[in-house]
């Protein structure tokens, strides 16, 4: 069975900057959850950011910039909390290996977990596309990522990775 490493706040956890959970209700994901096939990780959180914490963006660049040493994520008040972002990241990815997930599903827009779209890094809720540090890490890593919007999308990998091949 496929494992499916999944943003903790999406299984309901209070762990966003915020102190909130986003909950992701769609009887696709009750199933995955039922199955037992999710492994809940929040990567700010192992990072060691606390919750709540000050909202952070990604400044000049996404998710692949700041892997590449380009960019750096900052608070509104400019602090610099990229090593913890980082770390998040390769913690997700270890997890992800630990666990056997080829697939992850990330929360959109997140600086660690956002697959289309994240802020652009000035504070003022625009937003741009790109990935944050643990989608492009694990994207680098040959790991599927997906958004809670693409599910259908999802499915149909879990679908394809899990159907015999005839030989």
């Amino acid at each position: 069975m496929e494992r499916i490493l999944v943003s903790s706040c999406l299984v309901g956890r209070p762990v966003r900057y915020d102190g909130a959970a986003k909950p992701l209700h769609a009887d696709l994901f009750e199933q995955w959850r039922t199955e037992g096939r999710l492994v809940p990780f929040c990567p700010e959180i192992s990072g060691g950011l606390p919750v709540p914490r000050p909202p952070a963006e990604i400044i000049d660049g996404d998710g692949h910039a700041v892997l590449d040493g380009t960019a750096r994520i900052r608070t509104a008040k400019g602090e610099d909390v990229t090593a913890e972002f980082l770390q998040g990241a390769h913690q997700a990815l270890a997890t992800a290996r630990r666990s056997g997930a080829r697939i992850t599903l990330l929360k959109e827009g997140s600086p660690s977990c956002g697959s289309h779209r994240i802020y652009d890094g000035t504070h003022t809720g625009t937003r741009i596309p790109g990935e944050g540090v643990t989608a492009a890490l694990l994207e680098r890593s040959g790991i599927q990522v997906f958004s809670e919007n693409d599910l259908p999308a999802l499915n149909t990998l879990l679908n394809t990775l899990e159907t015999p091949t005839q030989t």
